[in-house]
């Protein structure tokens, strides 16, 4: 896993023992199979220190100890150790438009379980969604448990605006929900965490993604368009917790009739169904493989369809890159699978307005498991975090 999320620590003696168990796990998950004089080596802590802490680790099952380290080295092997495979586990869970899923993440970063359920969620009221959502929630844990495993938290993933600091959907116009506090509708067994789902799949690829900087702008583009920006490894939140929400910037002010209230915003042109109206296909369930296919075919109407919805993504991009300058904009989401085709007009329409700023563009190779990724390696994160609190008094993340 990626280097440490730094969680805040009183130093007391308290705080520094926690600390100092937080170093063990991630030194342990970034570079394990470890033994003790390397785990002391690489935090800087004498090797009898770290053999107290690793001692207290293996007792409460985050680390396991394998056996001898290397044999055959020069001089008495060590104990090799590694993250639990019986340990804490994070539960992740997502709310899409078009789609619901859940999965547990152990502390190696190993998706254990997973279940996902297609569903139409629009226009429905909160309570059936998230009856739902409980019983894959619950279905997924209780795999867990019978491995062996102790879920940690349950992180939330939803496409809409969350308040900061709290449990509440303020809005999310692509379900028609408002002012949703999801607390009461969700397991009471497991502290929760509630984000929304461009934050999440921004931290999946700050922490999962290949060669990420850790100053970027993350483009989450299914159903509808958000966006998370990540400076010096963490997410720019905004006051109330609403920063990124690209979708419903308005490219055209006169343009149709946006589900926020608004006209003209990006989703209408560069959401999935702006694109699927633009070529004139009928919805499915695997609507972006569609695209894809015939993109791919060489159908010059899919084509031009996915350029003009890139350009479109450049143009309302180009506000944040000049105000912001990320070293990088990253799509992910279910649309990434289509960037052989939406990416050169929106790096075009970038290097274009940007005046000559250098801003890599790329596709998320998480894709659309980026959000429910996120989530349940946020609880994981918590746990490596701290070791002895997350696991005594609930884990969560984001």
């Amino acid at each position: 896993m990626r280097g440490r999320s730094g969680a805040p620590q009183l130093d007391t003696q308290q705080g520094i023992r926690r600390r100092n168990l937080s170093r063990v796990m991630y030194a342990v998950a970034a570079h394990g199979p470890l033994s003790r004089a390397a785990v002391a080596s690489r935090i800087g802590l004498t090797r009898a220190a770290v053999s107290t802490l690793v001692d207290e680790l293996i007792r409460s099952g985050h680390l396991d100890e394998l056996g001898p380290e290397r044999p055959g080295r020069v001089g008495r092997p060590g104990s090799a150790l590694a993250m639990s495979a019986r340990g804490p586990v994070g539960i992740g869970a997502e709310v899409g438009v078009d789609h619901l899923a859940a999965c547990a993440v152990d502390l190696r970063g190993e998706v254990r379980v997973r279940a996902v359920r297609r569903a139409s969620n629009r226009g429905r009221s909160p309570g059936p969604v998230l009856e739902e959502l409980t019983a894959l929630v619950r279905k997924v844990s209780a795999e867990a448990r019978e491995a062996g495993m102790s879920p940690a938290g349950l992180a939330v993933a939803v496409p809409g605006l969350v308040s900061r600091d709290s449990r509440t959907v303020v809005r999310a116009p692509n379900l028609g929900w408002h002012d949703i506090d999801l607390a009461p509708l969700l397991p009471a067994e497991l502290p929760l965490t509630v984000d929304n789902e461009a934050n999440f799949g921004a931290l999946a690829e700050l922490w999962l993604g290949e060669d990420t900087p850790e100053d970027f702008l993350h483009v989450s583009a299914e159903i509808g368009v958000g966006a998370a920006l990540v400076v010096d490894g963490r997410l720019l939140r905004g006051t109330r917790g609403f920063a990124g929400e690209l979708g419903h910037v308005p490219i055209w002010p006169e343009g149709p009739a946006c589900p926020c209230g608004g006209r003209g915003c990006l989703e209408q042109y560069a959401g999935q169904e702006a694109v699927l109206r633009a070529v004139g296909l009928e919805e499915r369930e695997d609507r972006v493989e569609l695209l894809a296919e015939c993109a791919d075919a060489g159908d010059e109407t899919v084509r031009r369809a996915l350029s003009d919805a890139g350009t479109a993504m450049g143009i309302a991009l180009t506000g944040a890159v000049n105000l912001l300058d990320p070293r990088a904009v990253v799509l992910g989401g279910a649309l990434s699978r289509l960037a052989p085709w939406l990416l050169p007009s929106l790096e075009r329409e970038l290097a274009g307005r940007t005046a000559g700023r250098a801003c890599r563009v790329t596709a998320s190779v998480l894709g659309p498991d980026g959000p429910l990724l996120g989530a349940a390696h946020s609880v994981a994160r918590a746990v490596l975090d701290d070791p002895v609190g997350a696991v005594g008094a609930g884990a969560g993340g984001g």
